[in-house]
């Protein structure tokens, strides 16, 4: 069976999207000018800070960067990271700053996978797989630009960092020396989108994300060539995340 790659699928249209998205900000803003009424968002516009939950599922990945070493290694010939699945179960802090921006901070509980796979050059065909299964607490601070609401919804845009720790990280360092020792800190750059809809008691909001690494997280180990024929390993991620605020 053939497995879509949605993180290489969003590079490739990703030009696209952005476009899209700026797009739709421009006609919701024009059109909210059109349409005033009883709407539910009006409620919610007058509250400076509110709370909620949020469900996610994430696919998380590594982007490896090979070291000089790769090349005249005679037991690996192949190195790849794996997409693996998981999910988030976080709380949602939104603090208003003016009518189209939000201070948002979600603390989050996130359980992901991370695998790299290798093939030595007798069993090329059968690779190899080292898991890195992670319980993250992360801490993401974002910037949120709202549109102006048409009826009862509205699309945004998001940007921030993220702090996260794996709480998981000392039992995979008391398990065999042969596994790849990955850092259980790790510093995200984040950046994403989503739509607001507005209902009488809450608001529904689904948003997608992207999550780039920005400091290598592997643990060097000179005794394993699964170590030292990489460089530096960058962390990825991509959320679609469910907000329920109010």
């Amino acid at each position: 069976m053939h497995i879509i790659k949605y993180w290489n699928l969003f590079h490739l249209h990703g030009k696209k999207v952005v476009f899209l998205l700026f797009l739709s900000l421009f006609f919701f803003n024009a059109e909210a000018q059109k349409n005033k009424g009883n709407y539910n968002f009006l409620d919610f516009q007058q509250k400076p800070y509110y709370f909620g939950i949020t469900l996610a599922y994430n696919n998380s990945d590594y982007k490896l960067r090979f070291s000089d070493s790769f090349i005249n290694n005679d037991s690996i010939r192949l190195a790849n990271s794996v997409t693996g699945p998981g999910f988030n179960l976080g709380i949602v802090s939104n603090l208003k700053v003016g009518d189209h921006f939000d201070f948002r901070f979600l603390p989050t509980l996130s359980f992901a996978e991370r695998n790299i796979s290798y093939a030595t050059p007798d069993n090329f065909r059968l690779p190899y797989t080292r898991k890195v299964e992670s319980v993250f607490v992360e801490m993401p601070f974002h910037i949120r630009y709202k549109s102006d609401p048409y009826r009862d919804m509205r699309v945004f845009v998001i940007g921030g960092i993220k702090y996260s720790f794996d709480v998981a990280s000392d039992s995979r360092t008391r398990q065999a020396d042969e596994l790849v020792k990955i850092a259980p800190t790790d510093f995200q750059i984040e950046y994403g989108a989503g739509v607001q809809f507005f209902f009488p008691f809450f608001i529904f909001s689904p948003e997608f994300k992207l999550s780039h690494g920005i400091g290598n997280v592997l643990i060097y180990n000179d005794n394993l060539d699964e170590s030292t024929i990489i460089d530096k390993v960058l962390s990825r991620s991509f959320t679609i995340s469910l907000h329920f605020e109010g």
